[in-house]
């Protein structure tokens, strides 16, 4: 089976223009994202798609591989369907998110091993124990999963909601990494968007109301995206603890 890793980087950021090149602890983003990522063992690939010169030429000056891709991309997920759409020979895409510099390698193979362990899988993804503060925070997506681990439903609303607090309730906040199979993503790339994905703009809602499955594993990894400033601090912070090193 073919496992490639896709980060998709986007340059254009209302809340922190250019920020695949933000430097952490001396380094654009983007390459922290890309040598974590290029640490997981089960992918035999990693790329950045792009839509900006200036970040496929950073990937290649620190000797990653890079994709030119169409500016014209409404998410990320078009994105990956461009580069999924010139690779025949993949099975299997994982999408991990530009702004992840502190993503976990493990997390990466958990998921392409729920692909070889089950060949009927489409999309998969992952979720983690949310933290009391983010309850009521929009930006935290919420998830609830079936008794088989697929997913019910996303929202930024905190779901269920406990009628009954002393039957006790763990909520799960959705971490946006996907691995899809490579037809099934080329066909849900072109799926027309949905009603509940509009309103909740959650693109993943649109799998769901299209009749799709989607496999969320539960793991203890927290992340740590990086979407405005006072991000780009957090992680520097958390990287100058470690030593200078995302490692």
């Amino acid at each position: 089976m073919k496992i490639i890793c896709v980060i998709p980087a986007r340059y254009s950021s209302t809340r922190l223009p250019g920020k695949p090149l933000a430097l952490i602890a001396g380094r654009p983003m983007i390459q922290h994202v890309y040598e974590r990522a290029s640490e997981a063992k089960l992918p035999c690939r990693v790329l950045v798609a792009t839509d900006h010169d200036q970040v496929f030429s950073a990937v290649r000056a620190f000797g990653g591989e890079a994709m030119m891709t169409s500016p014209l991309h409404p998410t990320g997920t078009d994105r990956l369907a461009e580069v999924a759409a010139c690779h025949e020979d993949a099975d299997v895409i994982i999408n991990v998110q530009g702004d992840e510099p502190l993503i976990e390698p493990a997390v990466i193979d958990r998921l392409a091993g729920e692909f070889q362990r089950d060949p009927d899988l489409l999309m998969a993804t992952l979720a983690a124990p949310l933290a009391e503060a983010e309850y009521h925070m929009p930006s935290a997506v919420k998830v609830i999963t079936d008794l088989a681990g697929y997913a019910l439903y996303f929202s930024r609303a905190l779901i269920p909601y406990t009628r009954n607090p002393a039957n006790g309730q763990t909520y799960l906040k959705h971490i946006g990494i996907y691995a899809y199979r490579r037809d099934f993503l080329l066909k849900y790339a072109a799926l027309p968007p949905t009603p509940l994905e509009k309103i909740e703009s959650l693109e993943q809602l649109r799998a769901l109301e299209h009749g799709y499955r989607i496999k969320v594993l539960v793991t203890d990894f927290t992340s740590v995206g990086v979407d405005t400033p006072e991000d780009l601090e957090r992680v520097n912070a958390i990287i100058a603890a470690q030593g200078g090193s995302a490692r």
